[in-house]
């Protein structure tokens, strides 16, 4: 009885100092963003002006990830959730550097990093508001990376790692990196496996040089670029993974798909309010825009896509907590990354649809939106890559379980169970399993929406508002719907390479 009037106590002392935080923040947000300088001027100029990040980094927002032990709020997957959440309302790229450090760097630290250097990047982090990234990516290996050519050997003590690395946020900008290298076996031969380093740049023999810094298409406030590693890391900064490399590899990027609802919510969510306003404030025809059916779908589709992605940051904030193993659980994280991207996409394309001509600006919020959301698309993994991974891995699923049924299978399936009475007429057909892989792809989206479904469900089970609840439903059986006609359609056209004979149009004229 006392562990739980303790553990009651931790959880309150916790939420206040939490509540305390987010509200400064936004104060600091609306500080930065709106008074100090214009957000709309800001978010088409590369980089930061330095006092923003210092202003908004004055808040210590990391600390509420960090145990208590080295002096942070003991904060978990939830509350980096959402902190996301706040910033992506302002901006979609304060919001990923709050992903990249969080997800990416400090809970894999947190998790993996032995005693003194864990001790370390934490002090600093709360008492210097220092910065982490992490660098995985490689010129010639980007999804695959487990062939990436970044090696190390060893010597008495001291881990030489050699390679190039690109595509990490906050190049040239973060305090620590998380290096990722397999060992040089010898005769050209690298290990299979890989592990993790903590570079500390501001420490001899551990600076990172710059080659290149791209002109990216968005996030403009992000620097990204190529980077040449040849730095000396003492063993002490070495992470120590429960399993394999490997394993923590996809422990770090599942949870950090998992996180991506926090990114998403207060994107779509802003896309949701601007639609809202400017729909009520806009008359055409002598009516607001926001009487008209098509403005209606439109708005309705955004308030079923925030639904969903509450329903996905409910379910990361109690499944991908920091002691929890997400090696596995490959479907579900790939279905949240790719589905909540997706609609933030969609989201941005409506709102400047909705807004028309003076949308068509950077400095205008819906179409640095629609360039800045696109990139989420791609990074941690191609949703086209994702999608087929879903098809994949429920294939591998129903051949195991001798399962050749769908609407059986779904019902049978822990991630779909829910989900599956209110869509059991769409399914109930024998499932190929030889397909092709652009059918893979369509599969997957298919499997997505149900599983979000299950999410929905879930999150209406909790008390949910039912009217928003039965929008979400209507539109993810709506896509699934449209889906399912597009994956029951043949079509197996082929490039045709040599398409320059007899194609000239005007010759036809």
């Amino acid at each position: 009885m006392l562990l739980k009037e303790i553990k009651t106590v931790e959880e309150s002392s916790l939420k206040n100092q939490f509540s305390t935080l987010i509200n400064e923040l936004k104060e600091k947000m609306k500080s930065v963003y709106h008074e100090r300088s214009d957000i709309n001027q800001l978010g088409i100029n590369r980089g930061m002006p330095p006092f923003v990040m210092r202003e908004i980094m004055a808040t210590n927002p990391f600390s509420a990830i960090i145990p208590k032990e080295y002096g942070g709020m003991g904060g978990d997957v939830k509350e980096s959730i959402a902190l996301m959440g706040a910033a992506s309302y302002e901006s979609l790229a304060l919001s990923l550097t709050f992903g990249i450090n969080m997800a990416l760097f400090l809970q894999p630290v947190i998790k993996a990093g032995q005693p003194s250097a864990k001790a370390e990047v934490l002090k600093r982090f709360i008492e210097q508001q220092n910065m982490g990234g992490l660098m995985i990516t490689e010129p010639d290996f980007g999804s695959d990376a487990l062939n990436m050519k970044t090696a190390f050997v060893e010597a008495e003590g001291t881990s030489y790692v050699k390679g190039t690395k690109h595509w990490a946020g906050l190049t040239g900008w973060a305090d620590f990196w998380l290096l990722t290298a397999r060992q040089d076996m010898g005769n050209g031969r690298l290990s299979r496996d890989l592990d993790f380093f903590i570079c500390d740049v501001t420490k001899p023999n551990q600076g990172i040089k710059v080659e290149e810094f791209f002109n990216n298409l968005g996030l403009y406030q992000i620097p990204y670029g190529r980077n040449k590693i040849d730095v000396q890391i003492p063993a002490a900064q070495k992470l120590i993974p429960e399993k394999s490399g490997v394993k923590l590899m996809l422990d770090l990027l599942h949870r950090s798909r998992m996180s991506f609802p926090g990114m998403a919510i207060g994107f779509i969510k802003r896309m949701m309010d601007e639609a809202i306003q400017h729909c009520q404030q806009r008359f055409v025809g002598g009516k607001s825009l926001i009487s008209y059916d098509q403005v209606q779908q439109r708005i309705s589709q955004l308030q079923a896509y925030f639904t969903t992605v509450s329903a996905y940051c409910v379910n990361s904030s109690e499944k991908a907590g920091l002691k929890k193993d997400l090696s596995m659980i490959g479907i579900e994280a790939n279905t949240v990354k790719s589905l909540a991207t997706d609609m933030m996409q969609t989201a941005s394309q409506s709102l400047l649809q909705l807004v028309g001509a003076k949308g068509y600006k950077l400095n205008h919020i819906a179409g640095r939106s629609t360039v800045d959301s696109r990139p989420f698309q791609i990074f941690e993994g191609s949703n086209d890559m994702l999608y087929s991974q879903i098809a994949e891995s429920v294939i591998k699923l129903m051949r195991k379980a001798k399962e050749s049924n769908l609407n059986a299978f779904l019902k049978s399936f822990d991630l779909t169970s829910q989900a599956a009475q209110s869509v059991s007429g769409l399914f109930d057909f024998k499932m190929d399993y030889s397909i092709p892989q652009r059918k893979m792809v369509e599969f997957g989206k298919i499997i997505s929406r149900v599983i979000s479904i299950d999410m929905v469900v879930e999150l209406s089970n909790k008390g949910y508002s039912p009217d928003l609840i039965d929008g979400a439903i209507k539109h993810l059986k709506h896509e699934t719907q449209n889906l399912l006609s597009s994956f029951s359609a043949n079509n197996d056209v082929k490039v045709i390479e040599t398409y320059q004979s007899g194609s000239d149009w005007f010759s036809f004229a």
